[in-house]
């Protein structure tokens, strides 16, 4: 049973989905990026559905000025008042509750991170956390480098090359990309992210897609001795049916 739940937060309205369940821990899932609630391709729907039928209530939600939800959007650094918020409906709503885990792709993981304590969140599983800020439009540096050492494994690049097959100012571009100094900005949230994760004291589950440029980038950026799991898959959403399913068995285990 599927109920559209809308909450005070910050003199602004936010809007949530509750699916019920009966059991005492549930799932609250943040929203990455400037998507919807019901995430990319639905798979968050869909994800928030399975879960259900097995008893799990899980809450879904819209933070400020996204979907929704009434308000400016001013991203994800500073959506912890969204976070706090939603853990107080779904508590309201479901008030049997003794446990909530925090699931997060990309920059909603970072969230998680950065903002479960003050929102009373007692675990987190983390999917591509997000560490990158950069003033370009080409993959972070890390995946970028991946990328070309993979690439010089296969001789069928060296003739590509020579046959003019290769966008040399493409080529350019990545290398010069590659030889950049990390912004303060990038550095900055790299460090906040790993501190966050070292001193959480709660459980934290990573889950990384193996190919994804922006879990490439975390592995780059932050060195950390948690539980990470990784998946085969180059679907940052974790789209394909058999990504989902890993995904899902993961969760299942964080819930019980």
């Amino acid at each position: 049973m599927r109920s559209v739940i809308a909450f005070p937060c910050a003199g602004e309205t936010l809007v949530g989905t509750l699916d019920a369940g009966a059991n005492t821990t549930g799932l609250l899932i943040v929203s990455g990026g400037n998507e919807i609630r019901i995430g990319a391709h639905r798979g968050m729907a869909l994800l928030a559905a399975r879960l259900a039928a097995e008893g799990t209530p899980v809450f879904r939600y819209d933070r400020r000025g996204i979907g929704d939800s009434t308000g400016e959007n001013t991203g994800f650094e500073q959506a912890g008042d969204d976070m706090a918020a939603a853990v107080a409906a779904f508590r309201h709503e479901a008030p049997h509750l003794a446990r909530i885990v925090g699931f997060g792709n990309c920059d909603a993981a970072t969230a998680l991170a950065l903002f479960h304590a003050a929102a009373g969140i007692d675990a987190l599983v983390l999917a591509n956390p997000w560490t990158i800020e950069q003033p370009d439009d080409l993959p972070p540096a890390a995946a970028i480098r991946a990328r070309y050492i993979e690439r010089l494994k296969d001789p069928a690049t060296y003739w590509r090359l020579l046959k003019g097959g290769v966008d040399l100012r493409k080529l350019a571009k990545g290398l010069a990309k590659i030889s950049d100094t990390p912004s303060e900005d990038a550095t900055r949230l790299a460090a906040r992210l790993g501190s966050a994760l070292a001193t959480a004291g709660k459980p934290i589950e990573i889950v990384l897609a193996k190919g994804d440029a922006t879990a490439i980038a975390f592995v780059d950026a932050c060195v950390t001795t948690l539980p990470t799991h990784m998946i085969d898959t180059a679907s940052h959403s974790f789209a394909r049916g058999d990504d989902q399913a890993a995904l899902e068995s993961i969760l299942r285990a964080a819930l019980a």
